[in-house]
Formats: structure tokens, sequence, C-alpha cells
């Protein structure tokens, strides 16, 4: 958490393959939404950093027996032998008041790049477990989290009763069992619906409209609806 005389810090964990997409500009626009907001803040590209969605035995030392992921991650936070790499991004996060994951709303879930980022940083024993619990007990309480996503289908198909139904039964497993799980107050995710079947004069439109709801949302603070 940052001092009281120190501008607070956003990370925003991006997830998309394609620098010039509609999701990347939305990420941006989110960026200086909050950088106007008075946050700093720091931007981690999944891709562009070929990130590793990875959790295996291969990123721990030598073992021995049956590779047991969430034990392997206690011995390293406790020896202080944590990949270099989850270190980093693990230090990043530790750092950050609000974390934003920005993604694409894939197969209605995380891309799997940014699903391997939880896996690998929400490590046990740096977030939860060992001398954390989960939930209200967890490391990053008093910290802030929301989603930023696009998805396919248009808005109208997320609703009750609409071809797909309401997008927070969709969101409930990152809200609920990734983000608060470790601690973080959730916030009411910030959605660009089928961006792929506006016009251009419409994405410059929901561009603005991301930036008001990012800035709101970062003075706010209004914890997810369920």
């Amino acid at each position: 958490m940052s001092t009281p005389d120190a501008a607070p810090v956003a990370l925003i964990v991006h997830a998309h393959p394609e620098p010039q997409s509609f999701s990347t500009a939305q990420m941006a626009t989110a960026a200086q939404a909050l950088r106007e907001a008075g946050y700093r803040v720091d931007i981690l590209d999944l891709y562009a950093e070929k990130w590793s969605p990875i959790l295996d035995r291969h990123e721990f030392g030598p073992l021995e027996g049956h590779f047991k992921p969430q034990a392997e991650q206690m011995r390293a936070v406790k020896d202080g032998t944590l990949d270099a790499a989850v270190r980093d991004h693990l230090d990043r996060l530790l750092a950050a008041d609000l974390l934003v994951l920005s993604f694409p709303l894939w197969w209605f879930s995380l891309p799997a790049i940014l699903k391997g980022w939880i896996d690998r940083v929400f490590v046990m024993g740096g977030v939860f477990g060992g001398d954390h619990g989960t939930f209200e007990d967890g490391a990053l309480v008093g910290k802030r989290a929301m989603l930023l996503l696009t998805t396919g289908g248009v808005s109208e198909s997320f609703q009750t009763g609409g071809t797909l139904g309401p997008l927070n039964d969709f969101l409930f497993h990152i809200h609920r069992g990734m983000l608060e799980f470790v601690g973080f107050q959730v916030l009411d995710p910030v959605v660009t619906h089928a961006p792929v079947r506006m016009t251009a004069q419409a994405r410059a439109a929901a561009l603005e409209a991301v930036g008001r709801s990012v800035g709101r949302a970062a003075r706010d603070g209004r914890p997810v609806t369920r």
C-alpha cells in the first residue's frame, strides 16, 4: 500500500496478442484515466513480455518425488528462491493499490496467458497461505481490483433472459475465486461489448466512455454488485 504522501499505484496486467486491437487501445485509455486520477501506472503487457503461463517443476529447484505446485511455491517464498520473473511480478503486485486485469473475454473467461499469470504470481505463501489466510485474511486486504474487458457478444446477449445470460455470472469465478480469495475489494468491471461490430466513430465514443468509467471507479471505488 502506498504511503499517504505518495501517489497510489495502479498495476495493469494486459493480455491481448494484437498491439493495434481495441482491447489494447482500451487498456491505454484506462491507463491515461488512472494517471489523470492521480495514480502512478505500472503496465505488464504479457504478450509483449512473452510471459510463460505454464506453472511447472522447472521453475523451482531440484525436487524429489511428486511435484506439488503450491508446496513448492511456499518453499520458494520462504527460501527466497522464487523464479526471478515471478518474483518481479509479485513485487509489483504487492506494491499496487489497484490491480486492473485487461483482457478480451475468451470462452467466457480469461485468456490462457492471463490465467497462467494468476497461477504463477498469486503464489501460496505470498498472497495467501503461510502467514496469510484467504478472503478477509488474504495478503491483499485493503487493496482493490477491477476487470477491464471486451466481449464478442452484444450487451443484450449478456442480460438476464439474453442468449448468453448475465455477464457477472461468467465473471464470478474471477471476482470471487481469484481476486476476493486473496483479499482484494473487487470493483465493478468496465466492459465494452462487441467493439468488432462498431463503426470507427462508435469505437471512439466507447473509448471515451471507458476513460470516464475507469476514472470514476478509481475515485469512488464502488464494490462489484452481484
